[in-house]
């Protein structure tokens, strides 16, 4: 299967120093567990690329035209195809009351924010602190152990795909997607209606579709609010039917004879 500029792929890789042979980027959580870069909250899973984007080191994202799915390869990209060469001028020692000014506790190997540059603190020493602005991989060989999980095809995974990335924190199951006509409608899960920076999300995802898939015509998100049955209050049952005092009443007078009649029979039966 050949791939090309603007194909959507999804990707595995373990990201190493070529010299040290230390760990810095994973897609895999157990290697990140065993190397110590596990983040809670991180999503550890394939990662969507779109070939020539960008999304990925341009060496990388080079190679990747050359490389089959589900066929590991490895990936060697000097430094100057990296994240460039060191550069001695970058490097520079300030006083420690600077960084103590700015409530910043200096500790070797921790990455500040000093003059509106992120640095490294390389060494401490006689009040004064060595800040490196290079970027923390500057100078090293990378090597790329990469595995194309799946080429995405159909319209739905591509856009199921742009969604995700963008919204990574809800289940993509969640949402439902409506192609017609080249117009798409996506039905928003309530778990997305308060995920922060969602409407930048939302239009990231527009600007997503319209770019990698131009003959969409348009894109309409549809939040829908579901409210829970109201109870329906208790009818009591009617309690048994009981014959009212006049209907009893009513009844015995119609089991007794007339007076008439009762006189009647009292003087027949009289002696």
């Amino acid at each position: 299967m050949t791939l090309q500029k603007g194909d959507f792929i999804l990707i595995d890789y373990v990201a190493k120093v070529k010299e040290t042979n230390e760990v810095f980027d994973t897609t895999k959580e157990d290697v990140s567990k065993k190397e110590h870069l596990h983040k809670e909250g991180e999503l550890y899973e394939p990662k969507l690329v779109v070939i020539g984007e960008g999304w990925v080191l341009k060496a990388l994202d080079d190679d990747l035209t050359t490389m089959e799915v589900n066929k590991p390869q490895t990936v060697e990209i000097p430094a100057d195809k990296g994240f460039g060469q060191r550069d001695p001028e970058k490097i520079k020692r300030v006083p420690i009351k600077q960084l103590y000014a700015k409530e910043i506790n200096p500790v070797v190997g921790a990455r500040i924010e000093y003059q509106g540059k992120n640095a490294t603190i390389r060494s401490i020493g006689a009040g004064r602190v060595l800040l490196d602005f290079n970027p923390p991989l500057a100078g090293r060989t990378l090597i790329y152990d990469v595995t194309i999980t799946s080429k995405l095809k159909d319209p739905e995974a591509k856009i199921g795909a742009l969604i995700h990335r963008r919204v990574p924190v809800v289940d993509l199951e969640k949402f439902k997607l409506t192609l017609k006509d080249q117009k798409l409608t996506i039905d928003m899960p309530e778990d997305t209606f308060y995920v922060e920076g969602i409407q930048i999300a939302k239009r990231g995802i527009s600007m997503d579709i319209q770019k990698f898939l131009p003959d969409m015509a348009e894109t309409k998100f549809v939040e829908t609010f579901k409210y829970e049955p109201k109870p329906t209050p208790a009818v009591p049952e009617p309690k048994p039917e009981e014959t009212k005092p006049k209907e009893k009443k009513a009844a015995k007078k119609k089991t007794e004879p007339p007076k008439a009649e009762k006189k009647s029979k009292e003087k027949a039966n009289a002696p």
